[in-house]
């Protein structure tokens, strides 16, 4: 069967869908207008415009180098020279005030490494101000949400690449933030803990907490409510997965995906041509 051309993504700035996506900042989990971030002669990010709704997992999905940690850092608030509106959980991005409601997890582990895991998390806890008395408690349930219990009392420095950043989430969620924003957080796991990762990610998107969580594994795009496509620092689309096979004919969020991207290029035009050598 013939499948339909693929038809050119909506424009961003007004998300559409069945995904409901919220467009007034108000109503938003993160509230992004015309953001773009430039180095040097480069825009990074190339005027993004797009909503992500309270208590839903979003996929942030592209090929590296397409602009997804530097656009997770804008919502964070690390990133510098960040121009356009940035709104999240209500307030500008970087606001001294969203610090105990926004987790963040970088693709990096962020441990010590002469500290076992359950160190590590205790001292986290002890920053967030978490009461003594409740300290071991939730440190044990997040030892237990990530899965790292037969390794609570092994030093960060002798655990796996997968395991230390499993150590990185679980201090993330010691704090219950409101928003939690991980940089391919399944890389390098077995596909057993992707799965059970997945299914903690989506417990507690139920339980309220909002999640933008970047991959360039394409297959992870179904277990997302929401999906943003970036390449090349532009947003390519913003909308369900469902809905992004069925507006390019595509069987799988991939496919869509190239789909979009060869939409994209017909629209640029053909590369010019290098000069001719003298």
């Amino acid at each position: 069967m013939n499948k339909p051309p693929p038809q050119p993504p909506p424009d961003p700035a007004e998300p559409t869908g069945p995904g409901g996506v919220p467009a007034d900042s108000a109503d938003s989990a993160i509230h992004a207008r015309g953001l773009t971030v430039v180095r040097g002669t480069r825009r990074v990010l190339d005027a993004l415009s797009f909503d992500v709704a309270p208590g839903t997992v979003t996929g942030l999905l592209g090929p590296s180098g397409s602009g997804k940690s530097t656009l997770i850092r804008a919502i964070v608030g690390t990133q510098a020279k960040v121009t356009g509106t940035l709104d999240v959980l209500g307030r500008p991005a970087g606001s001294a005030g969203l610090r105990s409601r926004v987790g963040y997890v970088t693709q990096a582990p962020s441990v010590y490494g002469d500290l076992s895991a359950r160190q590590n998390l205790d001292y986290y806890a002890a920053v967030l101000g978490i009461p003594r008395s409740r300290r071991a408690a939730a440190v044990t349930q997040a030892l237990t949400d990530v899965d790292l219990t037969s390794h609570a009392d092994d030093l960060a420095g002798n655990l796996s690449g997968g395991q230390a950043s499993r150590v990185s989430l679980a201090v993330a969620l010691l704090g219950a933030p409101e928003l939690l924003v991980l940089d391919e957080p399944t890389v390098g796991l077995d596909p057993v803990l992707r799965r059970d990762l997945w299914d903690l990610f989506h417990r507690l998107a139920a339980h309220g907490t909002t999640l933008l969580i970047s991959s360039h594994v394409m297959d992870e795009a179904d277990r997302c409510a929401h999906l943003l496509l970036v390449r090349d620092g532009t947003l390519l689309a913003a909308d369900t997965p469902q809905a992004l096979r069925e507006q390019t004919g595509s069987d799988t969020v991939e496919d869509a995906f190239l789909a979009l991207v060869d939409s994209a290029r017909a629209a640029e035009g053909p590369t010019p041509s290098p000069p001719a050598p003298h």
